[in-house]
């Protein structure tokens, strides 16, 4: 007859294959295939505040500068990433703030993994690159995904909202010291 194992004994050796078996899993998903930023498309998101237009521009603005860079367009509400051969790697639609810096060229300051947005949502991927009248600019995304900022009512906001995929994307890419043209 065979001996019988303690209890403790099942409890370390299920916990164990429990363990491997995510480990095994873990690995194959990331050696799975990814999206990549050309061919991630922003989901529609049911909301009450307008949704940014769909279009998307040919190409980058003109007087955008060359190089590595991120562009963001005033009159669009759109930012473009742009590598050191001139490809756009990404575009996409974001939502400002109540304050917009000046058109001009800036640089990421630096960089903040999470807070609370003025509006009071928690967010995530902010990239500081400018200030005006005291408002600091910033790139960020709602940690739930979707929400774009309400509108501001007498409180100055300088972040420029984006979706959860479009503000990951722009957190890899934007390293401190990364270029930010603004165009009108």
């Amino acid at each position: 007859m065979p001996a019988r194992l303690p209890s403790w004994a099942w409890v370390t050796g299920l916990t164990v294959g429990a363990i491997a078996a995510v480990t095994v899993l873990g690995v194959q998903a990331d050696q799975g295939t990814h999206p990549t930023a050309a061919s991630a498309k922003p989901r529609a998101t049911a909301s009450a505040q307008p949704t940014p237009t769909a279009s998307v521009p040919a190409r980058v603005p003109d007087g955008s500068g060359t190089g590595r860079r991120i562009v963001y367009s005033l009159g669009e509400k759109r930012v473009w990433l742009v590598d050191a051969s001139e490809a756009t790697r990404r575009t996409f639609t974001v939502w400002p703030g109540s304050v917009s810096p000046d058109p001009g060229s800036y640089t990421v300051s630096s960089r903040n993994p999470g807070t609370t947005g003025s509006d009071g949502v928690q967010i995530e991927h902010i990239l500081y690159f400018a200030a005006k009248s005291g408002v600091s600019v910033a790139f960020s995304n709602a940690v739930d995904g979707a929400s774009p900022p309400p509108p501001a009512s007498g409180t100055s906001t300088g972040g420029v909202r984006m979706r959860k995929a479009d503000g990951a994307a722009l957190w890899t890419f934007g390293t401190v010291g990364t270029t930010v043209t603004v165009v009108r």
